[in-house]
């Protein structure tokens, strides 16, 4: 039977909501907070009306017509580096694209080496290696503190001052590095290197498969798997159906010194060098600070215990303290790769032909300033926002569940 104290602790009843009326409408919070958007939403957008139509009235004026017809005249220039075919009778909108697939390429090899080179820093910062540890303090204090333009130009003027092709940096007799360049063996075929990056992409998938099935399977037998063995056979097969399906046509090339230059191969441009070094070297000294503090957050407690159970160093790094890490260090990682792709049009002081350094060009020839440099924007815009979301999905899956 409930008696009279049991009744005083029941929790009260909550208000009743009142039902929305036109008349006390203006007096609920939810109501205000929309109103209050959309006319923020709408005042911006008449604005931005208002100025394209005030700047579209005055180039009229001054007979400057406007618009993105002129995508598709012909460009009237040369793109000196490219990775498709391009020439001057083609159009401006395949000149945007030849830009933007050098700013990717760039781009995603910046990313790559500036994850390597921070990862190892920022795990040589801590070593108990005095040698190690000064010269990865050192590394992180000198890129970290002079311009990145002082070092893109740097590494051009360095690179041009190497020998010339006839007196060229020899490696192996294989490829050869000089002030025109660093020449490399390539594949003859120019179609045939995309049917390679496929390969390595299948054969990357391929090895992430591999090391996952070993995983699980260690976790349920509680054994050690080979899984680097599983891991190299699938990363090598790949290329060997490749080459199996491209026929004759899988054949490497040497460059070989004929009058001034090297002939056979590919040739990475002085330009794309010094860029590569440039947004490499530099950001990849904030990611080693970014690695660093990552691995710092793991508490030492769990680092001894994984070594009191007998695990290696490397064992340690892999299974204990990096995916604790990656909860820190992947976010502040994403937003230094964005920085990467910006920051390429840095490749304008060295005459790179990226986004930027095209789009001034177009800029020049077509006079449609306005409509170049909005469509310069939206690219970058795009290619950032696409960096940032792959990293926030990879974040997410990171992430440690809570139970």
């Amino acid at each position: 039977m409930q008696t009279a104290a049991s009744y005083s602790r029941r929790p009260p009843r909550p208000p009743a909501r009142q039902r929305l009326s036109w008349k006390n409408a203006w007096h609920d919070l939810g109501v205000r907070s929309w109103v209050y958007q959309a006319v923020v939403l709408i005042s911006v957008i008449g604005i931005g009306f208002f100025l394209i139509s005030n700047a579209q009235e005055a180039l009229s004026k001054q007979g400057i017509s406007t618009g993105f017809s002129f995508l598709s005249d012909d460009a009237g220039f040369e793109i000196g580096e490219r990775s498709i075919a391009f020439k001057s009778t083609d159009s401006f909108l395949r000149a945007y694209g030849v830009a933007v697939l050098n700013t990717l390429k760039v781009s995603m090899a910046s990313i790559v080496f500036a994850t390597l080179i921070g990862t190892v820093i920022g795990v040589a910062r801590l070593s108990s290696n005095m040698l190690w540890r000064k010269f990865a303090s050192l590394y992180v204090e000198v890129f970290r503190n002079t311009p990145q333009l002082v070092q893109l130009i740097f590494w051009y003027v360095l690179i041009t001052r190497l020998p010339h092709p006839r007196q060229a940096i020899s490696i192996g007799d294989i490829a050869f590095l000089s002030n025109r360049g660093f020449s490399m063996p390539w594949m003859k075929d120019e179609i045939a290197h995309w049917l390679v990056l496929a390969a390595l992409l299948a054969g990357g998938i391929l090895l992430w498969l591999a090391l996952r099935s070993a995983d699980r399977r260690r976790k349920r037998s509680g054994k050690k798997q080979p899984a680097f063995i599983a891991a190299g056979l699938a990363l090598a097969v790949a290329p060997l159906v490749a080459a199996a399906v491209w026929g004759p046509s899988y054949e490497f090339t040497v460059p070989q010194l004929k009058g001034f230059n090297f002939q056979g191969g590919a040739t990475v441009s002085p330009e794309f060098l010094a860029l590569l070094l440039g947004l490499s070297l530099y950001i990849g000294a904030f990611i080693a600070e970014i690695v660093r503090s990552g691995i710092q957050s793991v508490s030492a407690g769990q680092v001894e215990a994984a070594q009191t159970v007998g695990l290696r160093p490397f064992a340690i790094y892999r299974r204990v303290i990096f995916p604790q890490a990656l909860r820190v260090m992947v976010p502040p990682a994403a937003g230094q790769y964005v920085s990467i792709i910006k920051n390429s049009s840095l490749g304008v002081a060295v005459g790179y032909p990226e986004l930027f350094n095209v789009n001034n060009t177009i800029v020049t020839l077509s006079g449609h300033t306005v409509e170049a440099i909005a469509i310069m924007m939206s690219i970058y815009l795009a290619m950032s926002f696409g960096i940032a979301i792959i990293m926030n999905l990879y974040n997410h899956k990171v992430q440690i569940k809570e139970r």
